[in-house]
This record gives structure tokens, sequence and C-alpha cells, in this order.
């Protein structure tokens, strides 16, 4: 069954372009409209850790920026494919600008959307923002579709930083593992895009999500879970900090520098120490909660 398919994304680096373009491969006889999203003012890349580091604030607060027209050519699709990533636990802020356009809200009125999110490994607080704007726009959220570094937390940290800070998605020093999405994920994300074309062709739309879970489509490790759990409130005192302290002239750049050196000592520090006395103290007496998070954040439910 043919159908319009609106596929809009924003990709800084290139990789999330590939993501989507690979999962759309099935859909061959469907008329696929692409759509890039463009910041008015774009961000560089590779970063600099300055300019990183000062998106935070605007990005936990979900401020949208402005962004290029979105050159829609239609009023309505039978599917959105929505692409984006994750920036401090949020939407990056080219993700809140598009959740947060009147035109695109208005396109995704009783639309079912399926978002695809390629990140480094945190993406579940980002993906309960898009959810809450995708319902506020009266969507039809039917599928989430993470794709991961699948290294352990702290590697991928240095590993990341070395690819936005020169750019080249390479192995640092020859011996840390290359950054991102593995090429191997990113090829095999096709066979969810077939699995989403079969249940739509079947008018089982609702049963994509269940379906791309028991394939083990939603990767989401319970360290990763403690984690989110507990890191996104103290991003959003950040935040809140940050405009509070600068919004009549104060020092950005210092209040800015201040939560750079923090969230270091935190990620490097705080969180290994943090993380053993979970799994020793807490973990083993929690799994019935841990498997009633586990289920919610893999489905497109909304509390």
């Amino acid at each position: 069954m043919a159908q319009n398919i609106l596929v809009i994304h924003y990709s800084q680096s290139g990789q999330l372009t590939e993501i989507v373009e690979n999962f759309c491969k099935p859909f061959v006889d469907s008329t696929i409209e692409w759509v890039k999203v463009e910041p008015s003012t774009p961000f560089p890349f590779p970063w600099t850790s300055a300019v990183f580091f000062d998106a935070m604030p605007e990005t936990v607060l979900e401020k949208p920026i402005p962004i290029k027209p979105l050159p829609f050519k239609r009023e309505q699709y039978d599917l959105i494919i929505f692409g984006y990533q994750p920036w401090f636990l949020s939407p990056s802020l080219p993700a809140s600008a598009i959740l947060q356009d009147e035109t695109f809200r208005k396109i995704m009125k009783d639309t079912n959307v399926v978002s695809i999110i390629g990140c480094r490994n945190m993406w579940i607080n980002s993906q309960e923002a898009v959810k809450k704007q995708i319902a506020s726009a009266g969507g039809k959220l039917i599928g989430n579709v993470p794709l991961i570094d699948k290294v352990s937390n702290l590697v991928s940290v240095v590993t990341i930083l070395h690819w936005m800070l020169t750019g080249k998605k390479t192995k640092k020093w020859g011996i840390f593992p290359k950054p991102g999405v593995s090429d191997e994920d990113i090829e095999n994300v096709s066979q969810f895009g077939a699995l989403l074309k079969e249940k739509l062709e079947n008018d089982q739309a609702a049963q994509f999500q269940e379906e791309l879970v028991a394939r083990g489509g939603v990767n989401i490790p319970i360290s990763i879970l403690f984690i989110e759990s507990r890191a996104k409130m103290l991003f959003m005192i950040w935040a809140k900090l940050i405009t509070k302290k600068t919004e009549n002239g104060g020092n950005r750049k210092f209040w800015v520098n201040f939560f750079k050196y923090y969230l270091i000592f935190a990620l490097f520090i705080v969180s290994p120490i943090v993380l053993t006395i979970y799994h020793i103290f807490v973990r083993p007496f929690t799994g019935r909660h841990i498997k009633r998070e586990l289920a919610y954040y893999r489905s497109t439910q909304l509390r």
C-alpha cells in the first residue's frame, strides 16, 4: 500500500540522515517527502567546547530557536517519520523548534508518527518531551526507534567528545572504538522500516512498537535508566540557575564553564561511585520497579 510519507529531521554530523535513509529503504513504493531542518544560525560541526556547553540552558528548557522555513508540499500525510538527537537529555534545539512549529503541529494532528533517535546512549528523558509535544499537537505516536552507541558509558563519553570536537568519526589514538552508532546498526535499521511497512499494510500500526521491542529494537541499559532518572532534574536546576544568573547581564561564560566542570566531575568521579552503590545495595531489591520502568520507556505510552 503506497503512502504519502513525510520524513523530517535535523542532522549535524550526517549520522542521523544515514539512519533515517536506511530506515526508509523498504518504502520504495511510497511517496517520500524529505525535509531537512536548518537552523537560521547553523551550529558548527565540529563543535567547539564553548558553543556546545553554551547550548545547554536553552536546550534543557526546550526553547525553540529560529529555523529556516519548512517547505512542506502537503497539508496532510499518511505517516510522519521524525528523526532527532537528544542534547543534554532533552530534544536538540532544532528538534524542539520543529515540534513547536505551528505548521508542523497542524500536520501532525491525527497522523501516525514514528520517532527515530540517533544518540550516545541516553534518550528516555528527551523522548518523554517528544511524546508530550506530539500528543499536545494531536499526533499519534505509534513507534520509537532509538539507535545508541553500545559501548560503556564512560568510554562513549571519550569517543563522542573526540568526534564532536574534531569532526572525525575515527578511533581516538587508534585504541578507543569508533564513536556513535555502529555501522552495523545503521545498516540494519532497515529491518525496522520493513516491520513498520508490514504493520501499516496490515492495518496493525498500533502493534509496531510491541513487535519492535520483541525484536530487540529498543535498548535501555539499566545503568542508563538509573542515571537518567536523576540527571534530568540536575540539568534542569543548572539550566534555570544559569538563566537566572545571566538574565540581567551576568557573566554567562563563567556559569556555563562552572556547569561544564561540574558535569565532567559528575561523569568521571561521582557517577561510577553512585552506580557501584546502586548495583550492590539498590538494584537487587527493586527488580519489579525496574521492569515496570523499562516496559514504560520502551512503549509509546505517555504518563
